[in-house]
């Protein structure tokens, strides 16, 4: 390993990965560096890989038993207030098709396979016996020689390369090491998600959700869920477990003084949710830190000579309601780094101008085009009126519309005007309407 690499990629996380099984597929010498015992073991996230680009990294994925968990053709939007709840639904068979429109992984599991189909990638490569999947390794430090990235240093180790990708995820160290982030992240653009497994018997949860073979489904939660927090909640079903929790607010958390995992508890204690989970048992607790999407916490550049920040470690997500976007960003950034890096081999450039045609290429994907385009949206989820006032007004007149009593029954209209009066005001709705009209 004392010769000099193609490439060296810092993080074997989805973004990791999807670079490495590019440029193994085209032949180019790298290094591919994971900090956990194998690529996945320090990931406590899941949730859905939406899109088909991971039918372009392991074609036919879908024959597999491996890797994922199940496809959504399920959807889910539920507000609730303190004691119900009212939810947009949504089925087709339309998503029955492959390659499927969004995959439930847990990472631990996922990123483990697909580091196993990079290996295979790896084999069949000009550089079988060069390139590595390099594990239990913590980089210390991106190497830089008069502004240019020539490798990294691990403890006393140096390892040389013509560029490097920055894929360590959330906690960007080295991101801020090589100047492109901020040392200081405000709180207010950061959340933490806090999340628990909870297993069934694979019976219980098919019949439980309505699944049939390997099809899921997934909810997203606004309202009482958070109890007063700005935030969200989340539910997936994996595929003898499912994965519930939410994204909390840590500047809210910490001025309101709750804990994340108290407020869990509280989520779970709903009479809604409650059923849901009765009978399962949880098997893991976990919490990370997320970006809140907001274009602000995203560095200004995504590269430097020789260098390119790509998935997390870019802030590449964006939660608009509908769905929280993150692995998919991850995975086309790592794929179109890694283009990049196989351009530059063939020129030879590693120079400023040649890497800025990653961040050229990111800027007309989906990828920055959505997280532009939807930061309206991101903004107006946080909105106290979306988190309080409206799932509270929408469960009121659910309660109402729903009823039948021994007694006459008033026009919808009213009582969609009482539960306006209740919790809010035509004025209010009118604001919050138009914010989502421009929006979404």
């Amino acid at each position: 390993m004392d010769e000099k690499f193609d490439c060296i990629i810092v993080g074997a996380g989805v973004a990791g990965l999807a670079a490495a099984m590019i440029l193994a597929r085209n032949n180019l010498k790298f290094l591919l560096i994971e900090k956990g015992e194998f690529p996945g073991s320090k990931n406590v996230s899941g949730g859905v890989l939406w899109g088909s680009d991971l039918a372009k990294l392991v074609p036919k994925y879908w024959e597999e038993d491996a890797g994922w968990d199940r496809f959504i053709n399920h959807r889910r939007l539920t507000f609730m207030d303190e004691q119900s709840a009212f939810s947009v639904d949504f089925k087709s068979a339309h998503f029955n098709e492959t390659p499927y429109t969004g995959v439930v992984v847990l990472r631990s599991k996922f990123d483990r396979w697909l580091a196993d189909k990079v290996q295979e990638a790896i084999d069949s490569s000009d550089y079988a016996m060069d390139s590595f999947i390099a594990t239990n390794i913590l980089v210390e430090e991106v190497l830089m020689d008069n502004g240019k990235a020539v490798g990294i240093r691990t403890g006393e180790e140096k390892f040389y390369a013509d560029s490097v990708i920055i894929a360590e995820g959330v906690n960007n160290l080295l991101t801020r090491q090589v100047g492109l982030q901020d040392t200081y992240v405000p709180a207010d653009h950061i959340l933490t998600g806090v999340k628990e497994i909870i297993r069934f018997d694979q019976k219980v949860l098919e019949d439980r959700f309505q699944l049939n073979g390997r099809s899921g489904m997934s909810n997203e939660f606004v309202g009482y869920c958070t109890d007063g927090i700005e935030g969200g909640g989340f539910l997936y079903t994996n595929k003898d477990t499912i994965s519930i929790g939410l994204v909390l607010g840590l500047k809210d958390l910490r001025e309101k003084e709750k804990a994340p995992y108290d407020i869990l508890n509280t989520f779970k204690q709903h009479s809604v949710i409650s059923d849901i989970i009765r009978g399962g048992e949880v098997v893991e607790y976990s919490a990370h830190v997320v970006s809140s999407g907001d274009t602000r916490l995203m560095p200004e550049k995504l590269y430097k000579e020789g260098l390119l920040i790509c998935g997390e470690a870019a802030n590449l997500l964006i939660n608009t309601g509908k769905a929280i976007q993150g692995m998919d960003y991850a995975m086309r950034s790592g794929i179109i780094a890694a283009e990049t890096i196989i351009k530059a081999k063939e020129s030879s450039d590693y120079s400023e101008t040649s890497m800025k045609r990653y961040q050229d290429a990111l800027e007309n994907t989906y990828v920055m085009k959505d997280i532009n385009n939807f930061q309206d949206a991101v903004h107006l989820l946080h909105d106290p009126v979306m988190t309080q006032k409206l799932p509270n007004l929408l469960c009121d007149f659910g309660r109402n519309f729903f009823s039948i009593k021994n007694e006459p029954t008033p026009k919808s209209r009213d009582m969609l005007r009482g539960a306006i009066k209740r919790h809010s005001s035509y004025w209010e709705l009118m604001k919050v309407g138009f914010k989502g009209y421009r929006a979404l």
